[in-house]
């Protein structure tokens, strides 16, 4: 059955937004950019697909199959989805400026770039399966995971029909068998036990709840609810946190983080392996620098700026 992408929305944005660097800047793995007319598109949100277009800094054009996301009019999902609600000038603390005024130059132009706020157990699949392995194959993982356990639907559009994909239920997850899931998670068969396993457990309700009891927890609660099952380590736990709870005081530390903490604020401890203990020891300085409520947010930033401008990487 075919259905049609019948809703254009304008949705205007109060602070400037960066759709390309904010969709590929390694917090989200399923959209894609369209040669056709330099849309984005990606499987099914829900039950709806998006189409997404940079109008200019302050506009969006949207184009869907339905007037609302997961119970919200599109133009409250966006503004969620994509924090235009959080204030872009609360994220880094008021000295940051005048203490590091070089870094500030330079970061000062990815302050478009947001933070989203995406669905957890989405997160959870997707993180669980990016552990040290790059960017497209992470896509490439998380796109086959869809193809195979998710719903196909077919939607008209004016450059013909385009196939979207669901994300997969945790219910489908949780029956999924072991050799089957490990085609999509690069054959590794740990990694797509920890997956069942996990998806079980949200099944059942243990790490639902816990999801939707995150924010009246604190941070460090919140994550050893998460580490507790297999697959999932402190980093992942920090970005389930920020990516797929809203939490943004949630700092996740990789490689290009521990790099840019010693590179742009000297904290020495970032040249030392990432033990569990030396990981909450750069945090808690992160936090000194950036501040405890937006320090994920921040963070994220600075990655994505560290990565373009630094490295010299393409987006992801």
């Amino acid at each position: 059955m075919t259905s049609k992408l019948l809703y254009r929305f304008i949705i205007k944005c109060e602070k400037n937004i960066d759709l390309h660097s904010t969709l590929f800047s390694g917090q989200s793995f399923r959209w894609i950019l369209n040669p056709y007319d330099h849309s984005y598109s990606c499987n099914l949100i829900g039950t709806s697909p998006l189409l997404l277009k940079s109008i200019s800094d302050h506009e969006i054009e949207v184009i869907s199959s339905s007037m609302s996301i997961y119970g919200k009019p599109i133009e409250d999902f966006i503004t969620s989805y994509f924090t235009l609600d959080i204030d872009i000038n609360a994220v880094f603390p008021d000295d940051f400026h005048s203490i590091y005024p070089n870094l500030w130059e330079m970061v000062k132009g990815f302050r478009s770039v947001k933070v989203m706020r995406q669905d957890p157990f989405e997160i959870m699949v997707t993180f669980m399966c990016a552990q040290g392995i790059g960017m497209h194959l992470i896509r490439r993982q998380v796109e086959m995971i869809a193809e195979r356990y998710g719903e196909k639907l077919v939607f008209e559009s004016e450059h013909g029909p385009l196939t979207f994909y669901s994300f997969p239920t945790p219910s489908s997850l949780a029956s999924a068998v072991v050799n089957e899931l490990a085609v999509c998670t690069n054959n590794n068969r740990i990694r797509a036990a920890n997956i069942i396993s996990m998806a079980r457990s949200f099944e059942s309700g243990a790490m639902a709840i816990a999801c939707v009891r995150s924010g009246e927890c604190s941070l460090d609660a919140l994550r050893d609810s998460l580490c507790v099952h297999s697959g999932i380590g402190m980093k992942i736990a920090d970005c389930i946190a920020l990516f797929g709870l809203g939490r943004f005081d949630a700092f996740p530390i990789d490689t290009h983080v521990k790099q840019y903490l010693w590179e742009w604020f000297g904290i020495e401890a970032a040249q030392r392996s990432l033990t569990e203990k030396n990981y909450r020891y750069l945090q808690d300085e992160a936090r000194k620098i950036l501040g405890n409520e937006f320090a994920g947010y921040a963070g994220h930033i600075l990655f994505h700026c560290w990565r373009k401008e630094v490295r010299k990487m393409k987006a992801f």
